[in-house]
């Protein structure tokens, strides 16, 4: 049975100390790349096949675009997105919806209860159940069917992964990563995903981030990750990690499930990384300390993000610990 890499071929990434007792600990692999595809980083096995889950998203909106959709603005955001399902999220999703002259029972992702609290409440106080526009990929759904809207694709099977969408969904990763697929599988939003190496998906979000500023760079991945950074709230959400880290450094952060994490800056540099055990909460912690490391971010304009997006270990409702990084990733700080 394919796989991705074991721990013994795994580093220590961070640890949770509670009262003084390590508790848990996190081990993964991770790549930094320099504009030029060198590697700058690494830690662990950059090189077996990983499904990148929603890091894919900037790839299939730009599959999306290729195809002709015409997304503006926070559209594009939402594209790529894992949003929280805020009024404002599915809000723009309903515009692409209504662009797209389909509606949300069109959608075949999930259905699913906001993750935003006030968004939830209010579907509760309405009287209604989980939502298709509500799961956090609508966005890109929505993206989806505006493209087969766009070229007369059947909507019914546009998850196929024989659909003329996905086929390209398929070429772009194969392109941006410069690697072939090495295997396929479901997504939890239904949608095909792809197997490839961290280095692989590091080098795509690279070229992707750094498209604004190369006039060889395809128009439309540019938009991307500008839209992006222009939209941080749309990405994810307000106050939530991806969001502030585009806000407060600039750079293009994209999370996806198991422990998957890309950071892209303007120049191309980037980083991916996967957390071995799927919990995703040492993922940013380690993601900017070793793309600070490299020299791609600023270190102090790190430390004050890290304040507000890792949280403390509570106990009784009061901090008794926290989570810290391990050895071999301290040990790149020197």
């Amino acid at each position: 049975m394919p796989s991705t890499f074991t721990t013994a071929d795994a580093v220590d990434f961070a640890v949770l100390e509670r009262n003084g007792f390590i508790e848990s600990r996190h081990v993964g692999a991770a790549v930094v790349l320099a504009a030029d595809g060198s590697v700058v980083t690494e830690l662990g096995d950059i090189t077996s096949p990983i499904f990148p889950r929603s890091t894919l998203k900037p790839f299939q909106a730009l599959a999306s675009m290729k195809a002709g959709v015409p997304l503006r603005g926070p559209q594009v955001a939402l594209a790529a997105a894992s949003h929280v399902a805020s009024k404002e999220h599915m809000d723009v999703v309903r515009t692409m919806l209504d662009a797209a002259g389909v509606t949300e029972e069109h959608l075949q992702c999930p259905e699913d209860w906001p993750q935003d609290e006030e968004a939830r409440n209010d579907l509760v106080r309405e009287g209604k159940g989980k939502q298709r526009i509500a799961f956090n990929c609508s966005g890109k759904h929505a993206a989806f069917l505006w493209a087969c809207t766009e070229n007369g694709w059947d909507t019914s099977t546009y998850l196929e992964p024989s659909h003329p969408l996905q086929r390209s969904v398929a070429s772009v990763i194969e392109e941006y990563t410069e690697e072939p697929v090495s295997a396929w599988g479901i997504d939890g939003c239904g949608a095909p995903v792809a197997a490839v190496s961290l280095t692989g998906l590091a080098r795509g979000i690279g070229k992707v981030t750094r498209a604004p500023s190369d006039k060889h760079a395809d128009a439309r991945a540019a938009t991307i990750a500008t839209a992006m950074l222009d939209y941080p709230w749309a990405v994810h959400g307000n106050g939530m990690e991806n969001s502030v880290v585009m806000e407060d450094l600039g750079v293009v952060a994209k999370s996806g499930a198991e422990g998957v994490l890309v950071l892209g800056a303007r120049t191309g540099a980037s980083l991916a990384l996967k957390v071995l055990d799927g919990n995703s909460r040492a993922a940013t912690l380690v993601g900017l300390t070793l793309f600070a490391a490299s020299g791609a971010i600023d270190a102090e304009k790190v430390g004050a993000v890290l304040e507000k997006v890792v949280q403390p270990v509570f106990g009784g409702g009061r901090p008794v610990g926290s989570l810290r990084l391990a050895a071999p990733v301290m040990a790149l700080l020197d």
